[in-house]
């Protein structure tokens, strides 16, 4: 009875661990990787083979410097304009202030119809017209209805050219153009700068026109722009990430480290290799195609070997690109524990039970 029980939890035992050792992990097996490589393309790192995965030459830092020009505002409706009216008439007997005095001075807001309404003026479209219109229109309105009549038109509140920031800024809101054109940088200072370090951030500028996405790092770097009035700038999460998997100390989805990142670098920002159960000669990376090229080229497969002391220097060049995946297998050693753990578990059971038998 006792041998039974005892080859009944021996069988029990070799079976589960077969079944680990088939099922078992994060991934594949490394042996599974370099076999079975139709799909893909495995190419080994090695001085031959690293030049197409390292790193561009780096670009000159710009040294021109954006310049605002000031853009020709047209009035809309929501804009404030302070109309300042004034009438040279003998004292007494014109229809506004004279000047000496500081003259007719009005604010009126323009509608949603784009319509102002001004004493002797009327009601007067100006959505669309600049403020020079505006003054120009008022005098010929009163052409005729008072003498020598002057008029002086200020944008007090600007809807018009005014621009809207939102996104991953510290303090999103709508940035007034009164006193002189904005650039990209200077709109998003004055929202508080992004919240995010600047390479995980894309910059879309829109303008009614055309819409623009850069990345943060390239504003920076000297792609800033002017501003037209009336545009909307909305920062949000660049796709900088990367999934590692396997033997690594931090195993999941990941920011980058920075914009240019070495395999390296994001094995350094994942803890490292779990030295207990990773094989160094196992580290790969998985990076797709181009989906969006007709004739896209095949996955890549990159493999590294750690035990090699150059290596590290690869590892230093190879660039890591948003989306890649990093896959460190086990080691054998491991493995294999994995599958006798159980046995030798069922061991010391069979012989605790037999001991309490006798």
């Amino acid at each position: 009875m006792r041998s039974k029980t005892f080859v009944g939890l021996f069988l029990l035992s070799v079976g589960l661990s077969g079944c680990a050792g088939t099922m078992s992990g994060a991934g594949p097996y490394k042996g599974d990787i370099e076999s079975r490589n139709t799909a893909y393309d495995l190419v080994d790192i090695n001085a031959n083979t690293i030049a197409q995965f390292m790193r561009a030459s780096p670009k000159p830092t710009a040294t021109t410097i954006t310049r605002p020009i000031p853009p020709v505002v047209r009035l809309m409706g929501g804009d404030v304009i302070n109309v300042l009216i004034t009438d040279n008439a003998p004292e007494g007997t014109g229809l506004f202030a004279p000047l000496s005095t500081g003259g007719t001075q009005l604010k009126v807001r323009i509608d949603s119809q784009g319509m102002i309404s001004l004493p002797y003026v009327g009601h007067q479209f100006v959505a669309g017209m600049t403020l020079v219109q505006v003054e120009e229109m008022i005098r010929q309105r009163l052409r005729g209805v008072t003498s020598d009549v002057q008029a002086h038109v200020d944008l007090v509140g600007d809807l018009s050219g005014s621009i809207l920031v939102a996104g991953a800024v510290k303090n999103p809101g709508r940035f007034s153009t009164l006193q002189g054109p904005l650039t990209l940088l200077d709109a998003i200072n004055q929202a508080g700068g992004p919240v995010m370090e600047p390479y995980l951030v894309n910059v879309t500028v829109r303008n009614g026109n055309q819409a623009v996405t850069l990345n943060y790092e390239e504003v920076l770097a000297g792609k800033n722009i002017v501003l037209q009035p009336n545009s909307e700038v909305v920062l949000d999460r660049s796709r900088q990430r990367f999934v590692a998997m396997g033997a690594v100390t931090q195993p999941g989805l990941h920011d980058l480290p920075s914009q240019n990142s070495s395999l390296l670098d994001a094995l350094g920002s994942v803890g490292g290799l779990k030295e207990t159960n990773a094989n160094p000669k196992g580290v790969f990376v998985f990076r797709m195609g181009d989906s969006n090229l007709a004739s896209a080229p095949k996955p890549i497969v990159m493999r590294i070997d750690m035990r090699d002391p150059a290596a590290v220097f690869y590892a230093k060049q190879v660039i890591l690109k948003p989306d890649d995946t990093i896959y460190v297998t086990n080691a054998a050693v491991y493995e294999w524990q994995k599958i006798i753990a159980p046995i030798v578990q069922t061991l010391v059971l069979g012989r605790t039970i037999d001991a309490l038998q006798n």
